[in-house]
């Protein structure tokens, strides 16, 4: 069991046993020690009679009471997991207590921290034991460290560490950690992965007890074929092998997978792969008729002519199964429209303009359907449906052309004089019907129109300046009705672009001002013409009567305004200031201005005295024409009363008597005579 050799090494004799692996208890055993003397010994230099636990051996101790140096070392024992065996079983001894009397113990994980007690150590026969079965899995390694101290004297040893593998053993089945569910749709090619699976295994990684081999176990349902699917034994990648999907017909897969160690022949286990069968656009929409016909009304635009509803065998609501349609053939002109209904499932045909009876009674469409996404793969063939549009003819309102018409005239355009002939055209041709003309809307009353030929003419004379007027423009609107027994009418707008003519004198904005008597301030009157910048200014003034005497006018440096001036100093009181104004062209008028003379000076306008002609002249006269009537009221209602006295006096067997001399008397009133 030795092998021992000797050499000299700087005079020194060293000494080298080399230590076998021993197996006790499930243990494997080895030890190198190294001894500095020929009188050391290693820990472990023999065999106890006991072969199946290991012996631990201590060096000799030297004299005193001092903690030796330790020069032994012990290498990691090995304990199968799970051993059966009864426990406490013991896994190495010392022999150290033949010699002498020593106390053992061991301190550590396993030992008396946790996972503690799992490790003791006989105080006095210093054999170590393992006290139940080791789980790799919860613990892979143990390391604590064992004490020696002699008795009496309480000579120490250096600890020893002790290293406890734990051995592997095939005692964990593979699990699966999810549950796997995939879409694969039906059109999905032959060599396509849909589902990669995983599982795991406790025991230790890199060794037959977790090598994992996959393979499945069934398919449900077995069709159409019963291997429409493989697993990569290693990988665990799932592929399709099998033609036929089909969500129609198979939605949905079961695929039983199972999970085996030991490369396939250990510890296995299983799980559920759901497959689904996702829609493809495998299936064409088709009409459920190959035909419609409908009436529609001309001229009717965004009516709905007709519905055409299809039927497709892809999954409902996804673009597989919704519908778009198209107009392949006989619409050249765009005068339809097909969209798609809400319920995704019917094509809806508008007219997308007038249709017009007259050039033509009838269209042939033809209408494709497809789905929202292209077919996948497959050959199908495209549905079409024939559409057959009658036009209906109904009575059409006679049309202008143009539509709007502009026409200049001079806004004096003499009563009776012509404006423009505006004409229209009734569409239906075939009806032979009479086109008639109306005013529909005059806001002045300035036209009149032949209800035969449509001419237009003045009826009452036009004005520019007119409110109904804007921008130079007078709009109105004719009407053309047909004979129809249900007339129809048309309109047109006539707008007269009007001309302007000198038809309106200048006028001053002002109509009273305030002057002293004394100094007087210039006024600033402002000159004003509706007529347009060409019959304008620059305008002249002119003072007309007495206003020359006591006035003077000019026009200031624009000629847009004028300067009044007070030349004398007249008496406070109202006073007339009259003035003509006259265009570039001469046209002018007479303009009045009410001017009030302040007994002030300069531009301090304080009219505190003003004379019986002055600006209280009117005041009294309302007050005294207001006495005099009331007096007359008075006289008429006394007159009437003795009158009435007088009748009752005089008036016996129907004979009236009137004294003249007392009706002379009574008709002197208050000093009046009537």
């Amino acid at each position: 069991y030795f092998n021992g050799y000797k050499h000299s090494l700087m005079g020194k004799v060293t000494w080298q046993t080399v230590i076998p692996t021993y197996i006790c208890a499930g243990i494997t055993l080895l030890s190198i020690c190294e001894c500095s003397s020929i009188q050391a010994f290693c820990m472990f230099s023999q065999i106890t009679n006991d072969p199946q636990v290991s012996v631990l051996q201590s060096p000799k101790s030297g004299g005193g009471v001092r903690r030796r140096k330790r020069d032994w070392v012990i290498p990691p024992l090995s304990v199968t997991e799970n051993k059966r065996g009864t426990y406490p079983l013991k896994v190495i001894r010392s022999n150290e207590d033949k010699k002498k009397k020593l106390f053992y113990s061991i301190t550590g994980p396993g030992a008396d921290l946790p996972p503690a007690g799992r490790f003791t150590m006989d105080r006095e026969m210093g054999n170590l034991y393992v006290t139940q079965p080791l789980d790799r899995e919860e613990t892979a390694s143990y390391t604590f460290e064992a004490h020696a101290v002699a008795d009496g004297a309480g000579q120490a040893y250096d600890p020893m560490e002790i290293i406890v593998i734990v051995i592997d053993q095939n005692d964990n089945k593979p699990y699966f950690t999810v549950e796997y569910n995939a879409n694969v749709a039906e059109a999905t090619t032959i060599g396509t992965e849909v589902v990669r699976v995983e599982a795991k295994d406790d025991d230790e990684p890199n060794t037959d007890n977790s090598e994992l081999r996959y393979r499945i176990l069934n398919q449900d349902p077995p069709l159409p074929t019963d291997n429409m699917f493989e697993i990569n034994p290693i990988t665990g990648s799932i592929r399709i092998t099998g033609r036929g999907l089909d969500r129609e017909k198979y939605p949905q897969y079961t695929l039983t997978v199972q999970a085996a160690d030991m490369a396939g022949e250990g510890l296995t286990g299983q799980t559920n792969v759901i497959l689904t069968v996702t829609d493809s656009n495998d299936n064409a929409p088709v009409f459920t008729q190959s035909s419609y016909n409908s009436t529609v009304d001309e001229n009717k635009k965004d009516f709905e002519v007709v519905r055409m509803v299809v039927t497709d065998e892809d999954e409902p609501q996804t673009p597989a199964w919704n519908a778009k349609f198209k107009i392949v053939s006989g619409d050249p002109d765009g005068l339809f429209t097909v969209k798609t209904g809400t319920n995704k499932q019917e094509g809806i045909l508008s007219t997308a303009k007038e249709l017009d009876f007259g050039t033509a009674s009838k269209h042939t469409l033809l209408v494709s359907v497809e789905n929202e996404i292209p077919f996948a793969g497959v050959s199908v063939v495209t549905s079409t449906a024939t559409v057959v549009v009658n036009v209906r003819d109904v009575n059409e309102a006679p049309i202008f052309d143009p539509k709007e018409t502009l026409v200049v005239k001079p806004e004096d355009l003499a009563v009776d004089e012509v404006v423009v002939q505006y004409t229209a055209s009734d569409p239906d041709t075939a009806r032979k019907q009479t086109v008639s003309y109306k005013i529909m809307n005059d806001p002045a009353g300035w036209l009149n129109v032949d209800k035969d030929t449509g001419l237009i003419k003045v009826r009452a004379s036009m004005d520019r300046e007119a409110i109904f007027v804007t921008n130079n423009r007078y709009i109105a609107t004719i009407g053309a009705y047909d004979d129809d027994a249900v007339p129809a009418t048309g309109t047109g707008t006539l707008i007269i672009q009007l001309e302007d003519v000198n038809d309106n004198a200048p006028i001053i904005e002002q109509h009273k001002i305030m002057v002293c008597n004394k100094d007087p301030a210039p006024q600033l009157l402002s000159v004003t013409d509706k007529d347009g910048p060409e019959f304008g200014a620059p305008y002249s003034v002119s003072l007309q009567g007495m206003s020359k005497t006591n006035w003077t006018a000019r026009m200031n440096d624009s000629r847009q305004g004028i300067i009044l001036n007070l030349a004398t100093e007249l008496p406070s009181g109202n006073y007339s200031v009259i003035l003509t104004v006259a265009d570039k062209h001469g046209l002018g008028q007479d303009n009045i201005i009410k001017a009030e003379v302040c007994d002030c000076k300069g531009e301090d306008l304080m009219c505190t005295q003003r004379a019986l002609g002055g600006s209280n002249l009117p005041i009294i006269r309302g007050v005294l024409g207001g006495i005099l009537l009331l007096m007359l009221v008075l006289v008429v209602l006394f007159v009437s009363l003795r009158k009435e006295e007088q009748k009752e006096l005089t008036s016996k067997d129907n004979i009236f008597y009137y004294n003249r001399e007392q009706s002379r008397e009574d008709d002197q009133v208050n000093g009046h005579q009537f």
